[in-house]
């Protein structure tokens, strides 16, 4: 069994027009002619052993299919090969802004404004002190209690005991302050002082 190489995706936009034997920037209805005389020449029915022309009958059709359709032939003119593949990937409305950002003028740009406002250094010192470290994190407001957690075996026991200590209340409440004094009255308590 053959090895197939892995083709590498160029930028230069070629290959295809040289697998149909044409000039880059060959007109529709000359892709079209060379396409129909290639095809025919290596159709797999009229070279049944020949499993080198299946092959090239599969790039032939690939080129054609490439070149043929506008949008994907603008793209594989402008990018190569490589074009098409990131268009393949992101989409074809993505393509011009991918090239544009992995620029060596974009990466640069994105550096140096990053350097100038301090905003690789802010967000490493916001991570350290604010996760890790935790020194810096902010506090809640004065007098308030710290959250704590609670097992769930010991609030199922203090839910238990709760239940059979008190009756159910029967009465809705008819305006906020009566509301408010429930809540307030109530002797359920699901936090533990330790």
């Amino acid at each position: 069994m053959a090895e197939q190489r892995q083709r590498a995706l160029s930028t230069s936009g070629e290959a295809l027009y040289e697998i149909l034997a044409l000039e880059k920037g060959a007109t529709h209805d000359e892709i079209k002619k060379s396409y129909r005389k290639l095809a025919l020449k290596y159709h797999p029915d009229k070279n049944p052993d020949n499993p080198e022309a299946a092959e090239k009958f599969k790039e032939i059709n690939n080129a054609h299919a490439t070149l043929t359709d506008l949008s994907k032939r603008n793209i594989y003119d402008k990018y190569g090969s490589l074009g098409l593949y990131v268009a393949e990937q992101f989409g074809e409305e993505n393509v011009n802004t991918y090239f544009m950002l992995s620029s060596w003028w974009a990466k640069g740009l994105c550096a140096v404004c990053g350097l100038l406002t301090g905003c690789y250094l802010c967000c490493c010192l916001c991570c350290c002190f604010n996760c890790c470290c935790g020194k810096c994190k902010p506090k809640g407001p004065e007098g308030e209690e710290q959250e704590f957690c609670v097992s769930p075996e010991d609030l199922e026991e203090q839910i238990k005991n709760d239940m059979e200590r008190e009756t159910p209340i029967m009465l809705q409440p008819t305006n906020a302050t009566e509301k408010t004094q429930l809540i307030g009255d109530s002797h359920r308590s699901y936090r533990t002082d330790s």
